[in-house]
């Protein structure tokens, strides 16, 4: 949830809970993502699905009551080893600070995790942060980042931005 600096200053001192989160967390985590282009806007509806129907693999982390990152991940049907994220938001107050990589390695340290092998997740080219973000994950585990094509341009809808969104596949993580 993005909020005035004066709410984010209220805050730290807080202290930072990863956690799984709650169909409670949906509307927040919603507010949170349409404060962090260039992620892609969905509807509360949808956060509300991924809170209450894939919590064992998102992560929400707070400060106080103010969500202030979250994570949307899933493991494909068929693919136990794979985690596939989908959006990593971190709020303003927050960047700087490796949340989305401490998000990440929360987790992997979960149960429903414990097979993972492969993170995988889409990033478009001019994304750097987010770049830069997953290959420090993929250095932090001593394994290698690749780069694959996924979704081209014309797998999108006409009104859509033309766009790619290559795959970039993490591991083997140990």
């Amino acid at each position: 949830m993005c909020s005035t600096q004066s709410e984010a200053e209220a805050d730290t001192d807080e202290p930072l809970v990863l956690r799984a989160p709650s169909k409670n967390d949906g509307a927040a985590v919603a507010k949170l993502i349409r404060s962090c282009p260039p992620l892609d806007i969905n509807s509360t509806y949808a956060y509300l699905l991924l809170t209450e129907h894939f919590a064992q693999t998102c992560v929400v982390a707070t400060k106080g009551a103010q969500v202030v990152g979250f994570i949307s991940a899933y493991q494909p049907p068929s693919q136990e080893h794979v985690l596939f994220v989908w959006q990593v938001a971190v709020h303003s107050s927050m960047r700087g600070q490796r949340l989305a990589l401490r998000m990440l390695e929360h987790l992997l340290q979960r149960t429903q995790c414990q097979e993972v092998r492969y993170i995988e997740t889409t990033v478009a080219p001019d994304n750097q942060a987010s770049r830069r973000m997953f290959q420090r994950l993929a250095d932090q585990y001593q394994t290698e980042l690749k780069e694959l094509p996924f979704f081209e341009s014309h797998h999108f809808d006409e009104a859509a931005q033309p766009q790619t969104e290559p795959l970039l596949r993490i591991g083997p993580i140990p």
